[in-house]
C-alpha cells in the first residue's frame, strides 16, 4: 500500500507536474514546476520548503536512555546536550556503517531519532534489562523543511525564538496554535529549519508556514532540486554515496565511518570510554591507518571538459540533474584510484562537481585526478582536483 504523507493535500495541490516517486512508502513530488532549477534556486536564493514526513522516527525514553543510546550510536551522545540535536551514526561489529541519522535530544531521558530506512527492530532487540521504551512514530509525525537564506525571516514570525536558535538546537513553539518542535537542521547545506508537528496538525502548520512566507518568494521544492543541494553540501545519500552494511552482499559495498569522511565524529575517541558497537574495529582502523578509501569532492577542470566534447563536435553538456552511479578516478599515470558515487554540474558552483571515494594519499585537496566520462561512446579521462566537503558552505548556515 501507498501511504501519503500529513502534508500531501497540500503537495498535490502544488504539484504542476504530475510527478511523483516512492519514499519509504509514501508519495512524495519529484518535481513541482516545469524546471527542478527553479526550486533549487529558490533554496539557494530565497526559501524553498519540502515535506521530508518519509523520516523513519523513534522515540526512545527512559531512565537509561542515554546510556542505552551510547552503546548503540558511534557519536556520543552525551556531548548532545537537552534542547539540541546531533548528526550521528550507527556501526555493526566490524566497523561498517549500518546508517546514519539525526536524533533530537528533548530532554535528559527523551530522545527522537530519525532514519532513512526501517531501524526499529535493530535498536529495541539490543534494549536487554535496561530501562528504556523505544517507541515508533514514523507515521505520528509530519516534518516539515524550511531551507534557504530567508528561512530565518519567514519563521521568526511564527516562531521568535529560531533568531536566536544555534545550529542543531532545537525550540518548542505553536505555530497556528498547534504544538511544534522546531529545529535548526537540514539537507540542503545552507541555512534552514525543520518543523516536526503532530500528523493530525500538519494542514494547520503548513498553512501557518505558508502565509507567513508571503512576500519572500518561497516555493515547495521536490527529491530533484533536494539531490542538487545535497551534493553541493557534500551530504551523503543512503544507496548512492554508501550502502547498509546490513544489506551489503560483500565489503567491497561496506564502508567505515572515516573512510565516508566521519573522523570528526570521533575527536578524544582514546578517552572515550563507551564500549559501543564497532568500536574496537574503529580504534583499530585509526591506529592502523587501514582506511580503504577516503570520501572527497572532486571539481572538474572546465576546460579540459569542453576540450573533451569540442574535439569530438559536440557541445560540451552542463546537465544538473544529478547522476547517483559510478564514475571511476584515475591518477596521473592512469591508475585507478576511484571512484565517484554522485556528479552533476552546480547552477551555483558553475562547474560540474562529485562525490568521490578515492585512496587515501590522494585526499588532500588539490590533488590532482582524473574522472572519467563517456563520449562517442567511448572513455575519456578529464582533469579534476579535490576539494574538501562541503563544496557549497555559505557562512550563514551556521551563523
Amino acid at each position: 500500500m501507498i501511504r501519503t504523507t500529513p502534508f500531501h493535500d497540500r503537495t498535490s495541490a502544488l504539484n504542476e507536474t504530475g510527478l511523483w516517486q516512492h519514499w519509504s512508502g509514501h508519495l512524495v513530488v519529484t518535481r513541482y514546476m516545469a524546471s527542478d532549477k527553479f526550486e533549487y534556486f529558490a533554496v539557494r536564493n530565497g526559501v524553498g520548503v519540502l515535506d521530508t514526513s518519509p523520516l523513519y522516527k523513534y522515540r526512545i525514553a527512559g531512565r537509561d536512555a542515554e546510556r542505552f543510546l551510547s552503546g548503540m550510536l558511534a557519536r556520543d551522545i552525551r556531548t548532545c546536550a537537552p534542547g539540541n540535536a546531533q548528526y550521528t551514526t550507527w556501526l555493526d561489529d566490524r566497523g561498517f556503517v549500518l546508517e546514519d541519522g539525526v536524533v533530537l535530544r528533548h530532554a535528559a531521558d527523551e530522545f527522537l531519532l530519525t532514519s532513512a530506512e526501517p531501524n526499529f527492530a535493530w535498536f529495541a532487540d539490543r534494549i536487554g534489562r535496561l530501562s528504556v521504551t523505544i517507541e515508533e512514530v514514523s507515521l505520528d509525525i509530519g516534518t516539515l523543511a524550511v531551507q534557504g537564506p530567508r528561512s530565518r525571516e519567514v519563521l521568526a514570525r511564527l516562531v521568535p525564538s529560531v533568531t536566536e536558535l544555534p545550529f542543531f538546537g532545537i525550540t518548542n513553539a505553536t505555530i497556528g496554535g498547534r504544538p511544534v518542535t522546531v529545529s535548526r537542521t537540514g539537507y540542503t547545506g545552507d541555512l534552514g529549519y525543520e518543523i516536526w508537528v503532530e500528523a493530525a496538525d500538519a494542514l494547520t502548520v503548513w498553512d501557518g508556514v505558508w502565509e507567513a512566507a508571503e512576500g519572500h518568494g518561497m516555493l515547495p521544492y521536490g527529491m530533484g532540486a533536494l539531490y542538487m543541494l545535497r551534493i553541493e553540501a557534500g551530504l551523503m545519500l543512503l544507496g548512492a554515496d554508501f550502502d547498509s552494511s546490513r544489506f551489503a552482499f560483500n565489503d567491497a559495498h561496506r564502508s567505515t565511518p572515516l573512510e565516508l569522511g566521519w573522523a570528526w565524529m570521533f575527536k578524544g575517541l582514546e578517552e572515550d570510554e563507551r564500549p559501543f558497537i564497532g568500536r574496537t574495529a574503529l580504534v583499530r582502523e585509526r591506529a592502523e591507518k587501514s582506511s580503504r578509501w577516503r570520501m572527497v569532492g572532486l571539481v572538474v577542470d572546465w576546460q579540459d571538459y569542453d576540450r573533451v566534447y569540442s574535439s569530438a563536435g559536440l557541445i560540451p553538456p552542463k546537465d544538473h540533474r544529478p547522476v547517483h552511479e559510478d564514475w571511476m578516478v584515475y591518477d596521473a599515470d592512469r591508475t585507478r584510484v576511484g571512484y565517484a558515487t554522485s556528479i552533476m554540474y552546480s547552477p551555483v558552483l558553475q562547474r560540474h562537481i562529485a562525490l568521490a571515494r578515492v585512496r587515501p594519499d590522494l585526499a588532500k585537496p588539490g590533488s590532482r585526478v582524473f574522472l572519467e566520462f563517456t563520449v562517442d561512446h567511448h572513455y575519456e579521462q578529464v582533469a579534476a582536483h579535490v576539494a574538501r566537503l562541503p563544496l557549497y558552505n555559505p557562512e550563514r548556515k551556521t551563523a
